[in-house]
This record gives structure tokens, sequence and C-alpha cells, in this order.
């Protein structure tokens, strides 16, 4: 008796399970090869759910391979970035205003621009208020997640100049150590590159989806701005 298949091997033969190729047997309906470019790719929507974002496995890989976990954006990286913009920018608001109006018992104006006088520096009513406004103005961006990148590199300027100035004071110690400052200066820097989440002003945003490059831009803009500041005041 012979064991060959004698029934039809086209579509006719178990509709929906051989292929309309011929003589190829696929046990399946048979599905377009994904190209190249599709393995291992994220979808380019932007932001995307557990539920909406795969990978594909080439054919072949291996089980180890297949098995790698998939990676995807949720809601809690979104609490923690709020969470995070929020603290940073409101501490950054409320140090403006104490720079600027004296609120908080801050040194106001006057009082600010005779400490950045005692640090070596020139002009210090001019380079007083655009610190103060650099940080009110970065504040209230990173805040509200509108711009975030601008606001994030006002903040992370202003930090950068104050590591400067305390670096010979050593890592600890506060205030005379400059731990809090880089601290600070870090959150900042993060902003630049991981946006500022979907819980933010920024979200339908080119930035506020795929904040890399204007988060890299931006990183260069603070870092030339905080060496003319201490090559042109001080």
């Amino acid at each position: 008796m012979s064991t060959d298949d004698d029934r039809s091997r086209t579509a006719g033969g178990y509709p929906g399970m051989y292929s309309t190729g011929g003589d190829d047997y696929s046990g399946a309906h048979r599905m377009s090869e994904p190209s190249d470019e599709d393995y291992g790719r994220y979808d380019d929507s932007g932001y995307s759910s557990s539920s909406t974002t795969t990978v594909l496995s080439r054919p072949g890989a291996d089980e180890d391979e297949r098995a790698k976990p998939v990676y995807a954006w949720h809601g809690g990286l979104d609490f923690g970035l709020l969470v995070l913009r929020l603290v940073l920018g409101g501490t950054f608001i409320v140090h403006a205003l104490q720079k600027l109006f004296g609120l908080f018992n801050g040194p106001g104006i006057d009082g600010f621009a005779q400490f950045l006088g005692t640090q070596g520096f020139s002009q210090t009513t001019i380079l007083a208020w655009a610190t103060g406004v650099s940080e009110l103005v970065g504040g209230v961006l990173v805040v509200l997640g509108l711009f975030t990148p601008i606001g994030a590199a006002a903040i992370l300027g202003v930090m950068a100049n104050v590591v400067f100035l305390k670096w010979g004071n050593g890592f600890f110690s506060p205030p005379r150590g400059f731990e809090w400052e880089l601290a600070l200066g870090t959150a900042a820097f993060m902003l630049l590159f991981t946006g500022p989440g979907r819980i933010a002003l920024d979200r339908p945003t080119p930035w506020g989806r795929r904040p890399v490059p204007l988060g890299l831009f931006m990183l260069i803009v603070a870092a030339g701005l905080s060496v003319v500041t201490l090559v042109v005041f001080r």
C-alpha cells in the first residue's frame, strides 16, 4: 500500500491548509515574509503600550533568542517622569523666586548680585537676572512638560556653572560641596533624552515623541552658554 498522499495539493485539496504555490506543503496559510528591516524593530508611532509593541524573530532563531523579553513603554515610566519633573521644576521655581523677588527669605536681585561678585563675576546685576530668569522659565517649562528640552537645558546650564565653581570644595558637605547641584543637573540631563513622558504638554510634538535629536542639540547649547558665562563674566 502506498503511503504517498495522492490528494490534490492545490487550494482545493484541504482548503486553507495547503498553499496555492503548487507542490510545497506549508501546513497552514502561507504568509508573506517580513523584510529585513522589520525584524526586531518597534513600531514608529512613538510611545506604544505593551499590548501593541512587538518584536519579530527571524525564522530559524533559536529558542533562547525567541524567549528574550520585549520591553515597551508603560504607565509607570510616565508617572515616574511626572514626579521627577514636578520636583525638579518646582525646586527651581522656588529658588528663582528667591533670587528675583526675595521671596521665601531669598536674597533678591541685589543680594544675589552681591554674592556673584564674591565669586569673581563681573556685570553681576545682568548675570543675576539671567540666572534667575533661566531658573524660573526652566522650572515652569519642566513642570508643564512644555518645550521640555529647552527648560531642562536652562537648568542644566546653571547647574554646570555652579558645579564648576564648587569643584575645588569637593563632592561632600553641602552647601560647600557640589553633590546637590550635581544631582539636580543630572536630573535635567536625563530629561533631555528621556523626554517628559506622556503626561505632558509636549506629548503630541515631535520632540516629545522622539526627544533625542532636540535633546542633543540643547545639550550643546547649554554647554556653550555655560562656557560663555564663565569666560565673559568671570
